[in-house]
């Protein structure tokens, strides 16, 4: 690194070192001088408030993205206390230290705060929150827990990650595609697939403009980030199946069913559709259509698939 590049070094701390987004936070490309270190488990536990004074405090970081959340939905139903823990009381640990350090913080939210009634519009940043889970009234305390703490802040709601890493929909309609000739898949619920590569590119942005000098306040406060266009859980497969026919991956037959079809211990919101115009107006960035991100991600899955391994 030469000297003009250290002496304007930035470090991005990102909490959740093994989820989606921390792990694209890693692959991403950064500007010139910026770095990401990733704090996990082994680092500290974020339900501590010191751990998270000590991580923060040691890191130096100019921008801090929490990343870290307990994100078994169904699960969440029968450990209420285990997902408040992380989504709420590890939120507030992390905006509290942000506020000590100076340090703006970037928080991951989620289309799960609405109930998902609305119709006919997609969800705004000011529309009225009402979860019907318990991973989402957690998600909903933890972004209020933020806003309580610090007022550099920016709240980024998105909604149907996936990505080549972890668990996702992608994932499994890939394997369960390999097993099963016939899928049933969830026709009547609604929203946008988000590339959580795309979500590591709109924070890495995010957080560059937040030290730039002249910063506004119009920075801060809450905002959407989705794929762009919306589609239901069939659409998303037959996209899915679509992309990795061209890999030569089996490709199963697709029977849309509905909600009541699957029932799940937690209910999941009918309509997951965000509206993501603040953020492109304030800092200029808009997701991709999701067909092209999903693209990429399946192409990279398939080739992994067919490679041997040595």
């Amino acid at each position: 690194m030469n000297e003009a590049i250290r002496a304007n070094a930035r470090t991005i701390l990102v909490f959740g070192s093994q989820g989606q987004v921390a792990t694209c936070l890693r692959e991403a490309v950064l500007p010139a001088g910026w770095t990401v270190r990733t704090a996990g488990r082994a680092e500290g536990d974020i339900t501590v408030r010191r751990d998270v004074d000590r991580i923060v405090a040691e890191s130096g970081a100019s921008v801090v993205i929490n990343a870290a959340a307990y994100t078994a939905v169904d699960r969440a139903e029968s450990e209420p206390e285990a997902a408040i823990a992380v989504n709420r009381d590890g939120a507030s640990h992390i905006a509290e230290a942000c506020a000590r350090s100076g340090a703006p913080l970037i928080h991951l939210s989620t289309d799960y705060v609405f109930d998902g009634r609305a119709v006919g519009h997609a969800y705004r940043e000011d529309d009225p929150i009402a979860p019907v889970s318990v991973y989402g009234a957690s998600k909903a305390e933890g972004d209020q827990a933020v806003r309580d703490a610090t007022p550099r802040h920016a709240i980024v709601r998105t909604a149907w990650v996936y990505s080549p890493h972890g668990q996702n929909f992608v994932k499994t309609m890939l394997r369960l595609g390999r097993e099963r000739p016939e899928l049933g898949i969830v026709a009547d619920q609604h929203g946008c697939p988000t590339s959580a590569a795309d979500i590591a590119d709109a924070l890495v942005a995010m957080a560059v403009r937040m030290v730039e000098p002249g910063a506004g306040g119009d920075l801060y406060g809450t905002f959407h980030f989705s794929g762009t266009g919306p589609t239901t859980w069939h659409g998303f497969a037959q996209e899915i199946f679509r992309l990795a026919a061209h890999h030569g991956h089996p490709v199963p037959s697709l029977r849309p069913i509905s909600t009541a079809d699957f029932p799940t211990p937690a209910a999941r919101p009918a309509n997951s559709v965000l509206d993501c115009r603040r953020l492109l107006t304030v800092y200029g960035i808009a997701a991709p259509p999701w067909q092209d991100s999903l693209a990429t991600c399946i192409a990279r899955l398939c080739k992994t698939l067919v490679e041997p391994v040595t």
